[in-house]
This record gives C-alpha cells, structure tokens and sequence, in this order.
C-alpha cells in the first residue's frame, strides 16, 4: 500500500480520501499519510486541517488545473501515489502521463484507456464493436452546419449536441428543429471549447421519455472486474443530476443483470482498470437500453453504491492501484439507497449560485443516514468552485423507507448561508411528489416541471410575512433602545411613544403594509390589510422561531442578508424583502455585459 498520497482535489472529495487513508492506515496497521493540495485563500478549510500535511498551490487561472504547479507541488509532496477523486484533471490523461514521468502512481485508469473512453465518440465505436446498443447518432464528429443539417436529416428531431470531451452538463444542447440547429450548434463548440479546450461536438437522437441508469465498474491489473449495481439519476436539472438512487426503480433483476453484463464487456474491450461509471438511457416503453457514455473516474453519487454493496469503493481504488486484486463474486446489493444534493443555490432565482458564509449547519443522524461534505460551520462556501455543500444519503430495507429517512434527515438538517441560499426545502418538495414517490421521474421530468404553475410550493405565504415582519420589527426596536441608552447616559432620555411599526414588504412581487406591536417577551399583535392577529413568536435559536396564530404553530428558519429575508414556513422556503422600489439587486457577483437604458429614456412594458 501506498505510504505517501497527495490529493488534487478539494473540499468534499478530499475528505472522502483521507476518512478512507485513516481507515486503512488502522486496518493494515500502516501508516499512509496525505498531502492535501490546497490554494491559499483554502488553507484553513476543513480538508487541508485534516490532512496530514499540505502543499499550496497558486499561480494564473485555476489551480487545480494549472500543470506547472500541479507538478511543482506533486514534486515537493514527495508522494508515491495521486488521487482526484471527480472534478479537476480527474478525466485528463496528460494529468496522468505527469503523474508516469514523476514515477508516481495515478490512482485510475491508464492514459490510453481514459482517452479511448473519456472521448465519446471513440466509446460509442467501441460500444458498438462489442455489441452494446447506442442510440442512432452521427457516427463520429460533427466539423460544420452542413454536416450538422445532414446528419439531423438521418437522426430526427429532437437530437442533442454533445461535446466529445468532459462533463458535468457543459457542452450539451438540445434541439427540436432546424431553425434551431445552427444556434445551438455554435454555442455547444464554444461552450466545449472554453470548458474542456476542445470544441469537437457529436450528435444523437434524444431518447424521448428515458431514465438515465448506470453501471458501477471497477477492475484490477489481473483481469478480474466487478459490476457493483445499477444507479438511476434521472432526477436532473438542465443535465446535473439532483437525486440519485441504487437500485434503479425502473429495471426488473434481469434488465440490471443485463445491463450489467454489457458494462463488463465494453471496460474488458478497453483494458479497464480501477473505478469507472458506464452510462446507459433505457426507455422504460419499448424496455430498451442506449450506451451513453463512460465515466473514467469515480462518481459524485458513488456513496448509493457503497451503502447497497457494503463496499468502500475509495479503498477499492487504493487497492487496485497498489496492484491487489479483487477476490471472488462482486458483492450483491442489498436494501435501497438514496441520495440528495444540498447545494448552495436559490430555486426561487431560477437556482442561480448562492455562495455565503455558512453561519448554521446541522446534518442529520440517526439509522441508516450518511452526510459526505467538505464543510464545517463557519466556512465560507467559494464561488469559484461547484456550489455542492453535502450530500445526503438515505439507506432502507426497501425504497421506501429509503425515502422517509432521507425525508426525515432533509428535514432534520438546518443550514443557513449568509447573503446566499440552499435548494434544502426544494428537495424535500421533490421527495413528496408523485413522481418521486411512485419512481417514475425520467430525466426530462425535472425540466417540464420547471415551467409549470405548481413548480415550487407556496404554502404559508401569510405566516412568512408575518415572521418577518416582526423581526424588522424586532431589528428597528433595538435601534431605538440603543438610542434610548445613549440618550439616557447623556442626561437627557428619549423614547417614541409610539406602539405600532409601520413596515412595508415585498413578497412574490406584492407588497403588504404591516403596523406590529409588541404586547409582551413573545406576543405581538400584527395589523394587516383590515385584519387585526395576535401572535406568540418563540425565539429557538438565533435563526430558528415558533410561531403559534389563530391555534396553528409553525416551525420558521428565518436568516437576513441586508433588505432580503429568506424565511422558511414548516421547510416551505420563501423570499421576503424591505420594499426598495426602484432598486434592481443581483442575485450573486458577476459580470455587467450590458446596460438597456439611460437617465430620461422613456420605457413601457416589455421593453428591457
């Protein structure tokens, strides 16, 4: 086993190898440290404390990326072993053929393997070769509009362009006709060329009405390979995935034990070795599978596996690299698994990015829960990197009780990011639909839902204004009692004598005028639109209150950034702000491109 390895990669997935390299070193009763990779604005993050030692890595642009560093740094770690883990180089052969020329050992796939597989088109021929079904496609790249108008004559609407290179959603259009073709086909290059430098895209047939399914694999150097079960992530927005769960509700045994096979044979036609993902689209109607693509790296959903199989597939990895094999049978699944996605994102703001300081974090316990993160309270989620803050995994006798653990432990869970969002109540709103409860979700489910009127719950509208009505005006007495202090130490004491604050708010495009009162430590009385309420507001904790109105009570997160308050209802999540007519806020930092008007143009309805 390795004794010395260094870690390129950061927060979550470098704490998924180091819990697994402490595990080991009491099981062997070896010592293997870790060197943890880290920028410098991260040198006091979770993952670089816990690392036995760290390297600082910086220079132009990302990092994680740069080679130059990453070679520099690999050299000074003195490490005998590298592992990436997803994201960053871990789909780069060039990463690994540096790995080879610094005598270090890259846990994962070889470089000629990576870049058979890791290109799309050079997997979807070899697919073909041994015999697994793909959906019709272009049969290799598509170089220009005319080769892209030709081949969607052959294909049919609607069809997808895909860069042939990297993942995670980049690169990838759908179009359903040819008035959209040339459109989409320029940005899907240029998206690929800025994302993975490489704007070589191909072309397929979407396969309407399909669950996305695949295959865990991983193999050693001695010719032995297990097919670790079937994962369904069809749970996904604009292609990233949200929910995934093990086994998939949408395959018989036989159908898995199918699919299965046909994932050994292709990494065996590669000469696969270590941990990989191969990809399927079944379509439940005609019960027919399509090869997708293969993951040459580990999977961010990886952990569904893990708790159906028993199997720790991180320390599988350190195994086969270190040239130990894989003994007998591969474990058989047992109970069902499922996992969600906390990510720092606003669903309300159409999911834009909402980094902050995590202020309040609190996972969940209890029997069969699991939370992977790489954050503790107090950090600072970045907005330079993947918005994920945990993943949250549920494991049941079946899938059902699967689902109310991973219910409960979403519910159980407190999160609060300062001036940002979690999509927290989103997920446990997903978890209580229909589709989501029945597992008939395909992968386009998530998009159509998007677009409809019952997309995110609305319920307790009128109890999260009044939440927040009374913490402004909680907020504006202290002020004044501040004030009263000040006067008072001056000699001159002053106090209003008034009993209501007026407050206005915005919710959902309206706005509401509140007078709120305060009748004793946790009852006021709230004056709106005619009607007269009296509330009892208990204080939990600096974000958590009990609002108890007309013999209801309601459990409420409540967090402030500046005017906007973003106020959880029993986890229905809602935005409510301080009027500011006039004022247009940014959800999150970026670029102005452009501005539409100027001071005096005049403007009506619909212009930008």
């Amino acid at each position: 086993m390795f004794e010395r390895i260094a870690i390129i990669n950061r927060g979550e997935p470098a704490r998924r190898l180091i819990h697994a390299a402490q595990e080991l070193t009491v099981e062997r009763g070896e010592p293997i440290r870790t060197i943890a990779l880290h920028t410098h604005a991260e040198r006091r993050a979770a993952f670089v404390r816990e690392a036995d030692e760290s390297v600082v890595i910086g220079g132009p642009g990302n990092p994680y990326l740069n080679f130059g560093e990453l070679e520099r740094a690999l050299c000074e770690s003195r490490a005998d072993a590298a592992w990436v883990g997803w994201g960053f180089v871990a789909e780069d052969p060039a990463f690994v053929e540096l790995c080879e020329r610094l005598g270090v050992v890259f846990v994962g796939p070889p470089p000629d393997v990576m870049r058979r597989l890791g290109d799309k088109i050079a997997a979807k021929l070899l697919a073909e070769k041994v015999g697994v079904a793909v959906a019709p496609w272009s049969g290799g790249p598509v170089q220009s509009i005319d080769d892209a108008l030709r081949h969607a004559a052959d294909i049919g609407y609607p069809l997808m362009i895909k860069a042939t290179a990297g993942g995670g959603g980049r690169g990838i259009r759908m179009v359903a006709s040819d008035e959209q073709l040339a459109t989409a086909f320029e940005r899907a290059r240029d998206e690929a060329r800025r994302s993975f430098g490489d704007p070589t895209v191909l072309m397929e047939r979407v396969v309407t009405g399909a669950r996305h399914v695949e295959v865990q694999v991983i193999a050693d150097h001695h010719g032995n390979a297990w097919a670790l079960g079937v994962r369904d992530c069809s749970i996904q927005r604009r292609n990233q995935k949200l929910i995934e769960e093990s086994a998939s509700p949408a395959l018989a045994p036989d159908q898995a034990r199918e699919l299965a096979a046909s994932a050994l044979r292709l990494v065996a036609a590669a000469g696969y070795r270590n941990a990989g993902t191969v990809e399927f689209l079944y379509e439940p109607r005609g019960r027919t599978f399509a090869f997708l693509e293969v993951n040459t790296r580990l999977q961010v959903e990886h952990p569904v596996t893990e708790s159906t199989c028993g199997v720790d597939l991180v320390k599988l990895q350190l195994l086969v690299a270190a040239g130990g094999s894989l003994e007998g049978d591969a474990p058989s699944e047992r109970g069902h698994a499922i996992e969600a996605r906390l990510n720092a994102e606003d669903p309300q703001r159409g999911f834009a990015p909402a980094p902050g300081v995590l202020q309040r974090l609190r996972f969940p316990s209890g029997p069969g829960i699991r939370v992977d993160t790489g954050f503790v309270e107090g950090d600072i989620i970045p907005s330079d990197y993947d918005s994920m803050i945990a993943k949250i995994v549920a494991w049941g006798s079946d899938r059902s009780e699967a689902r109310s653990r991973l219910r409960r432990a979403l519910t159980e869970t407190s999160v609060v990011v300062a001036g940002g969002a979690t999509n927290r109540a989103f997920l446990v709103h997903l978890l209580d639909r229909p589709e989501v409860v029945a597992g008939t979700a395909d992968t386009g489910w998530l998009d159509r839902l998007a677009t409809s009127d019952d997309f995110l719950p609305d319920r307790h509208g009128d109890i999260a204004l009044i939440a927040a009505g009374i913490d402004a005006h909680d907020s504006e007495e202290a002020i004044e009692r501040e004030g009263f202090y000040a006067s008072a130490r001056r000699g001159r004491p002053a106090a209003s004598g008034e009993m209501d604050r007026m407050l206005e708010l915005r919710h959902r495009g309206a706005a509401y005028r509140l007078a709120v009162a305060r009748l004793g430590p946790d009852r006021y009385r709230v004056r709106v639109g005619g009607a007269v309420l009296d509330v009892q507001l208990e204080h939990l904790s600096r974000f958590e209150r009990r609002v108890a109105l007309a013999g209801t009570t309601h459990r409420v997160v409540l967090a402030a950034s500046g005017p906007d308050q973003l106020v959880e209802v029993d986890g229905v999540a809602h935005h409510v702000s301080r009027d500011e007519d006039g004022l247009v806020r940014a959800p999150s930092p970026a670029l102005v491109v452009a501005i539409a008007v100027a001071a005096g143009d005049e403007v009506e309805t619909g212009d930008p």
